[in-house]
């Protein structure tokens, strides 16, 4: 109670001088990245595999973060390997060096093919990277760059992670890195020197190895020996004596008398440049000691003919032209263009003159009266006689798009019977059409929506294509279709079969132009959804569930009608006793004689008040059928469809047949990877006709869909060309030994699918062989020297020495990788790793240093 009667102490305000800076802020803003990776001490794992890092999975995961109002990005590299043996792994291992600084001295994934620049440089398994996020952002000043450097040591010293840890500094494209890697007592700092131009004391082997001596700054003498790997690149350009062996097609063959109309039914394949632009060989030397070799700036012993290893990879063209690829797209283009045909061609070529445009039944009286046909106006120029008398009058006969030869070779190819003597008209039992194939490239249509791929449609489509490409574009289309439409007429009226086109309903499974050309029939794609939507629309009311059972009541009226003609005095039973039995109902009674007798009745929903069939009946008059209207008159069905022909514009057309093109491309794709058997673009086909499946049997597909269709198809192309191209390079067709063709069509297959191809044998194998060849015809024709041949034939050693050049260009690039063990900084210092790598190339040169240093007691 005593303290309470106290005088209440004064409370002092406590000014905190311990707040935290920017700095301190992007620090813990790293170790808490760092924290929740959870890339604290040292994760040992499995010794590196051979080719890991290309064969293996690479992931990576980023944060961002910020230093004040300045973005970084922070990303997490690292190789997928299987979980380890965990236990012991909580322990401190304080004797085991980091994991990274292990990897500096692995010599199994010298020169990835495909990997971050750091992981070649360094051969690191993982990594951390610390980089401005936004491109243009760069850390510039070197005060900067020490600033961020330091809060990476700090960050590393304060988590304990044992990972490497970088901070990319420069202009993004300069690819510039520096970063540490801290364990228990040890610590890598990995340094780097960009370039433009390399001091000449340096673009050889001595000077590098007086670099990283230097650097390292052993108080050893003498240093222990360091371990070389070299490689070199070499890149072949020029194609002397190999020319591309695809040649464009003949435009004016394809109309001419040699070939024929059936080149229309053909699609072109192939690249019209050469699909490979380069090829880069690689000569390594994996394991040098230094001291074996020399390589300074007046001799060398790095003869790529005498390295052990050599490998290669082909750089491929951009884009290159392909002829099917430009023929789809140039087709698929037609389908955004809005003009009509008579808008392209003049004035309506469609319309009739004199007396036939004054009454349409003119035309239409043919199907009434069958008078006889001459053969000879089966020929294809009276077929179109009258469409070019038309096309004359609103233009001279040389502006017409397509000139007669084009023309009629089109339409004979097309209409193959107008040159037959027998004409095949409608009462003729000749079955025109090409048997049914059961294959599945047949059947493709099914799942297209196209057509199949001997029916007149899908021929209509490849004709289409060629002319648009090669004879007078959207305006040759135009003409095509112009004449095509008057042809259709003329068969109509004329009572002609037309070939192509399978006799019976309308597939639906085809395309819906495919379906109109069919023989008239009630009901195609489009008008059944008509009839779909009108009938959905009345609704579920009584009231519209009988208008519904009205409408689809006329064929029953008819049939009553005829039944009461047929039958005077006939009761609705007889005529639902004969038209639906299951509706009359019989059964045995006894009559009032006790005899067993059959009696019938209708069916309980025939008895139901005002149904359907009793007021059907009560309405019908008696009406023979054939004084009846016609429930489906075929003339008007054929005329509509004439009339929907006519007025289709050349971008609906494209677009009705673009299916039948992609059809066509495909089968064009499988023939041609057929020949060369490409496991990858079989499965590549596979997809695409997948895709597409899923894609074309929408009504109206999307154009961003469509065009990755055709740019699937178009990258087919490519890679079978490319593989032509090669093997046209690597002479597989002159192999004279079975085992060795076999090789080397493997070896071209590799080159094909990986980004790297071990050279069997390097340079003494048969493909190396070849490669030597190719490099030593293109130095010498660059070199204006005699070719190989004209060498041999030359007399003594002395001449061919004289006129002579080497085999090999200057290599466009070289590599190098420095490496030892040895104590820093101080002679009783644990031995670590020292690692240097050194690229030059014509344009760069590049040090990227990792230097290992003893910190226990420094």
């Amino acid at each position: 109670m005593a303290a309470d009667s106290e005088p209440e102490s004064e409370v002092f305000e406590i000014t905190d001088f311990t707040t935290a800076s920017e700095w301190e802020r992007f620090i813990s803003k790293v170790e808490e990245v760092l924290n929740d990776w959870k890339l604290i001490g040292n994760s040992l794992g499995k010794p590196l595999e051979k080719g890991i890092f290309t064969s293996g999975t690479w992931e990576e995961k980023s944060d961002e973060i910020s230093f004040a109002d300045f973005k970084f990005s922070v990303t997490h590299h690292y190789l997928v390997q299987d979980s380890t043996d965990k236990e012991g792994k909580d322990e401190v291992l304080e004797d085991v060096i980091p994991q990274s600084m292990q990897d500096l001295l692995c010599m199994n994934n010298d020169f990835p093919p495909r990997a971050h620049c750091l992981v070649r440089w360094y051969g690191l398994r993982e990594f951390v990277v610390i980089a401005p996020a936004a491109n243009h952002d760069a850390v510039l000043s070197e005060s900067k760059c020490n600033l961020l450097l330091s809060s990476v040591s700090i960050a590393l010293g304060n988590t304990g992670c044992q990972v490497p840890l970088f901070v990319q500094i420069h202009h993004k494209w300069r690819r510039m890195y520096v970063g540490e890697c801290q364990g228990h007592g040890v610590r890598t700092d990995f340094e780097m020197v960009h370039l433009r131009k390399v001091p000449n004391q340096y673009t050889h082997l001595s000077g590098l190895l007086d670099i990283f001596k230097s650097k390292i700054g052993c108080p050893l003498t003498p240093l222990p020996p360091v371990s070389i790997a070299i490689r070199f690149t070499y890149v072949l350009q020029d194609w002397q004596q190999y020319f591309w062996p695809q040649q464009p097609p003949d435009i004016d063959a394809l109309v001419g008398g040699e070939v024929g109309g059936l080149e229309f039914g053909k699609l072109p394949f192939g690249a019209c440049e050469d699909p490979i632009s380069e090829l880069h060989l690689a000569t390594t030397w994996p394991h040098l000691t230094e001291g074996i070799i020399v390589d300074n700036d007046v001799y060398s012993d790095l003869d790529p003919i005498q390295a052990p290893h050599w490998s290669v990879r082909v750089r491929k063209a951009e884009n290159p032209q392909c002829l099917l690829g430009d023929f789809v797209t140039e087709f698929f283009k037609i389908c955004r263009r809005k003009e009509s045909t008579d808008e392209i061609l003049g004035r309506s070529t469609f319309e009739e003159e004199g007396r036939e445009i004054a009454d349409i039944t003119h035309a239409l009286s043919k199907l009434t009266e069958p008078a006889p046909v001459p053969i000879h106006k089966l020929s294809v120029s009276n077929m179109v006689h009258s469409a070019k008398k038309k096309i004359r009058k609103h233009r001279g006969v040389e502006e017409s798009p397509l000139n007669n030869d084009v023309l009629n070779t089109i339409l004979l190819f097309l209409f193959p019977d107008a040159a037959s003597e027998k004409p095949l008209d409608g009462s003729s039992s000749t079955d025109n059409n090409n048997p049914v194939s059961e294959s599945e490239d047949y059947n493709l249509y099914n799942q297209f929506k196209s057509a199949p791929s001997d029916s007149l449609t899908y021929k209509l489509a490849l004709c289409l294509c060629m002319i648009n490409f090669y004879h007078g574009g959207l305006k040759g289309v135009a003409h095509l279709w112009q004449e095509f439409v008057l042809e259709m007429r003329f068969r109509w009226e004329n009572n002609f079969l037309i070939p192509g086109l399978a006799s019976g309903p309308p597939d639906l499974r085809c395309c819906l132009l495919h379906q109109k050309l069919q023989e008239p029939a009630p009901m195609t794609e489009d008008l059944l959804e008509e009839q779909s939507e009108v009938l959905a629309k009345l609704g579920t009311s009584a009231e519209g569930a009988h208008l519904r059972a009205r409408m689809q009541s006329a064929c029953l009226l008819s049939d009553m009608e005829s039944f009461k003609a047929a039958n005077p005095g006939c009761f609705l039973e007889d005529f639902v006793r004969w038209y639906s039995p299951r509706d009359y109902i019989e059964e045995e009674v006894i009559d009032e004689k006790g005899n067993m007798v059959l009696k019938g009745e209708l069916s309980a929903r025939m008895k139901i008040p005002s149904n359907m069939w009793v007021e059907a009946w009560e309405t019908a008059k008696p009406i023979p059928a054939r004084r009846q209207r016609r429930l489906f008159d075929d003339t008007r069905e054929a005329e509509k469809v004439l009339h929907y022909l006519a007025v289709q514009k050349p971008a609906d057309l494209a677009r009705h047949l673009l299916p039948c093109v992609i059809h066509a491309a495909v089968l064009k794709v499988k023939e041609e990877e057929n020949l060369e058997n490409i496991s990858s673009v079989k499965k590549i086909i596979k997809q695409i006709i997948t895709h597409s499946s899923k894609v074309l049997h929408f009504p109206n597909p999307e154009d961003k869909k469509l065009e990755e269709i055709i740019h699937q198809i178009t990258n087919v192309e490519a890679i079978i060309a490319r593989a032509r191209s090669l093997k046209a390079k690597f002479g597989t067709e002159k192999c004279e030994q079975e085992e060795e063709k076999e090789d080397l069509e493997r070896f071209v297959s590799c080159l094909l699918e990986q980004p790297e191809v071990l050279v069997v044998g390097a340079g003494r194998g048969h493909a190396g062989r070849i490669i030597h060849k190719l490099f030593v015809n293109a130095h010498r024709a660059a070199a204006m020297a005699p070719p190989e041949e004209e060498l041999k034939r030359m007399g003594s050693p002395e001449e061919r020495r004289q006129n002579s050049v080497s085999d090999f260009p200057p290599p466009a690039g070289r590599e190098l990788i420095l490496r030892t063990t040895v104590p820093r900084p101080a002679p009783y210092s644990r031995a670590l790793p020292q690692r240097m790598y050194s690229v030059l190339t014509k344009e760069d040169f590049r040090l990227a240093g990792a230097f290992s240093s003893d910190t226990s007691f420094f």
